[in-house]
């Protein structure tokens, strides 16, 4: 595949727009709140619907496994059909699945609907590598750190939002709404997305396998595949297990209070631009080990959860680590040709999520059999094998080589990383 391609429309040393950038990062925000409003939900639905915790948690579990789903074969059409055309059908998509979320007369129809939501809203893994592709050289770091930003503040917000209007009116409403938000973005990023052109000569399978042939070539995307899938394994594991802690003794709390919560992932949030800022000076490598480090050592806060400053602690420290992780990981792997950065978003977010479908079951799993204790000892063994995997990188001795030839910045910056060790 050759790297002599004309730039797309709206790319160049200018970058983007400051107002397309807070649209895209405002999008992400709203789209990836649809993954994360269940959880502060699960002790209603399960409620509501007279079932167990390991039942209603499959509302967390088969969402994740949607969207790694849609990250696995809708995903790499960015990199074959128009990435404007492919937002807005998942857009209107999501917005007629949601709908049918908030009509939902049992928990399996639920669960049905919240996978095929999680399919439709993999548009963000459509939006983010477009964010970097129209990025100018010198501001991708900062594009891409801006654009998590929105989508965190999507997940800090979701629990929060979900929690208060369930309190508020019943849980149905939150689907509802949401159904609406989708459909409103529809139209808007149909109107306002650059359509950047599409990949010449690939087919549909051939560009699936492309995909595996990456993974198989690649042991740098490998290995952020790897750390981004423990990281939010530990994420999920964290966020499914609290709501039926916090619903249970010594705090019995509802679902308005454990929706509150997850404001204490405005750490996560924040700490998404300093990531890309990082990412951008060349040294993600050094970052990364630091931010596994902390996200260790907050399973230590954590196992106290019974009391809650070291609850509150533990889990402003682990939102700090998974999502600093997350940011210098998708900064790195955008450092590909942009002609494949679809097809590595689709690697690397589909053992993302396939990570946080496995913390999720874990979660729902454990926390029946061996209670919060238990959750906690899963978390740390996570996180400690996702700290050991990065003692291993300069080992490992790999930067992405990529089947095409990088262009002179990211080879730059990766060389420059590269001579302190493996990115």
């Amino acid at each position: 595949m050759s790297n002599s391609q004309p730039p797309p429309a709206g790319a160049g040393p200018a970058g983007l727009s400051r107002g397309l950038v807070l649209l895209l990062a405002t999008a992400c925000g709203v789209i990836v709140a649809n993954n994360y409003y269940a959880q502060p939900l699960l002790p209603a639905l399960q409620h509501a619907f007279g079932t167990g915790p390991a039942t209603a948690g499959l509302c967390v579990t088969l969402n994740q496994l949607g969207y790694a789903a849609g990250l696995l074969f809708i995903v790499p059409l960015g990199d074959l059909a128009g990435r404007r055309r492919l937002v807005t059908l998942l857009l209107s998509v999501d917005a007629v699945v949601l709908a049918g979320a908030a009509l939902a007369p049992g928990i399996w129809p639920l669960i049905g609907l919240l996978a095929a939501a999680g399919t439709a809203g993999t548009a963000i893994n459509v939006l983010v590598p477009t964010a970097a592709t129209l990025a100018g050289d010198h501001q991708r770091g900062r594009v891409v750190g801006t654009v998590m930003t929105g989508l965190l503040l999507g997940i800090l917000l979701a629990r929060t939002v979900a929690g208060l209007i369930d309190s508020a009116v019943g849980w149905r409403p939150v689907y509802g709404i949401a159904a609406v938000a989708a459909a409103v973005l529809a139209v808007t990023l149909h109107a306002k997305l650059p359509d950047l052109p599409a990949a010449p000569g690939a087919g549909y399978l051939r560009l699936l396998g492309s995909v595996a042939a990456l993974v198989r070539d690649e042991p740098f995307l490998r290995r952020r595949m790897a750390a981004g899938a423990l990281g939010f394994g530990a994420f999920q594991l964290l966020w499914t297990a609290l709501p039926f802690m916090l619903s249970d003794r010594p705090y019995s709390y509802g679902s308005s209070v454990i929706g509150l919560f997850g404001l204490l992932g405005a750490a996560g949030a924040a700490a998404a631009q300093p990531a890309g800022r990082l990412q951008d000076r060349g040294v993600a490598h050094g970052a990364t080990g630091a931010l596994l480090a902390l996200l260790a050592g907050s399973w230590a806060l954590l196992a106290a959860g019974r009391h809650p400053l070291p609850l509150v602690l533990g889990i402003v420290l682990l939102d700090i680590g998974v999502q600093g992780v997350h940011v210098l990981n998708q900064g790195r792997i955008y450092l590909f040709p942009p002609q494949l950065r679809a097809r590595t978003t689709t690697a690397y977010m589909s053992a993302y999520f396939l990570g946080g479908s496995a913390g999720g079951a874990v979660a729902v799993t454990l926390y029946p059999l061996w209670g919060w204790g238990g959750v906690c000892a899963a978390g740390a063994v996570m996180a400690l094998a996702g700290l050991a995997l990065w003692t291993t990188d300069r080992r490992a001795g790999s930067a992405p080589a990529g089947p095409a030839p990088l262009p002179a910045p990211a080879a730059d910056a990766l060389a420059a990383e590269a001579g302190r060790g493996t990115p």
